[in-house]
């Protein structure tokens, strides 16, 4: 289970949840996306109508509504999404003495009967670009955190912050949390300034940025208008097949620390 997280908007954190997701589950996974941001991006991104996201991620979240109520099919095979809808902007408020605020995704997706992890190959979480309660709760759920990190000037501004916040969060409330990978968006090899962008975050970063970059891209940006993952809206275009390369290398890198996992000596 991951969270798709960066306290930096407009950094392709959604596009990235929808395209992730919609490559692995063509791939032949199962995969639930839930829409974790009130502004509903990744719900529209995948042409759920606003009147039918409720029951949602917001009813999940504060126990209103069961799992079974609150996921919709896409129409992606084996892709299902939980929707967000506007009533989720609420919830920080609402949240704040709820009892085990912090855990209240993780409760709700291990709850007896639910069995989210069997149903599922891949559960993605789309968090919204803060680290308030919502938020918080996406991390005390997932095991580990997709960065999506735009290679532009000031690329790295905010993420020690979600860095610091990951380190607290292991500490206390979910020791498996760890950032699995960092993944550069919008580059623009043209530019100078993406370059180098590119070259400090892999300098910073090292083998947590993933090979795969994904390119600043204008199929990317029509597809959401269209209710569309790129690809589907264009599979040949150059960033739809930079998803397509994106999911090859985060099955192989999962796959691989799944080993490492069954290798490590007991303590």
């Amino acid at each position: 289970m991951f969270a798709i997280a960066n306290q930096k908007g407009g950094v392709g954190k959604t596009t990235t949840a929808i395209n992730l997701a919609t490559a692995l589950a063509a791939v032949g996974e199962t995969v639930l996306l839930v829409d974790l941001d009130p502004q509903g991006n990744a719900s529209t991104g995948l042409g759920i109508a606003r009147n039918e996201r409720s029951p949602g991620s917001y009813e999940f979240l504060l126990g209103l509504s069961p799992l079974a109520d609150c996921v919709r099919p896409s129409q992606i095979p084996g892709l299902s999404v939980m929707p967000a809808s506007v009533s989720l902007a609420g919830a920080e408020i609402e949240l704040i003495d709820v009892e085990r605020r912090e855990h209240r995704l993780d409760d709700a997706l291990n709850a007896p009967g639910t069995d989210a992890r069997e149903r599922w190959t891949t559960i993605l979480i789309d968090c919204p670009p803060s680290l308030g309660l919502v938020t918080l709760n996406a991390l005390v759920a997932v095991d580990a955190i997709l960065v999506p990190l735009q290679a532009e000037f000031l690329a790295l501004e905010g993420i020690g912050a979600l860095s610091n916040t990951v380190a607290r969060i292991s500490k206390g409330l979910n020791p498996k949390l760890h950032i699995a990978g960092v993944v550069l968006t919008m580059v623009d090899r043209r530019m100078t300034l993406s370059q180098q962008v590119e070259a400090d975050v892999r300098a910073h970063f090292g083998e947590l940025v993933f090979g795969t970059t994904i390119p600043r891209n204008v199929r990317i940006a029509e597809a959401p208008s269209h209710g569309l993952p790129v690809l589907i809206y264009d599979n040949a275009c150059a960033g739809a097949q930079a998803y397509i390369l994106l999911a090859s290398e985060f099955i192989r890198r999962r796959r691989n620390a799944t080993v490492e996992a069954t290798h490590e000596p007991a303590s």
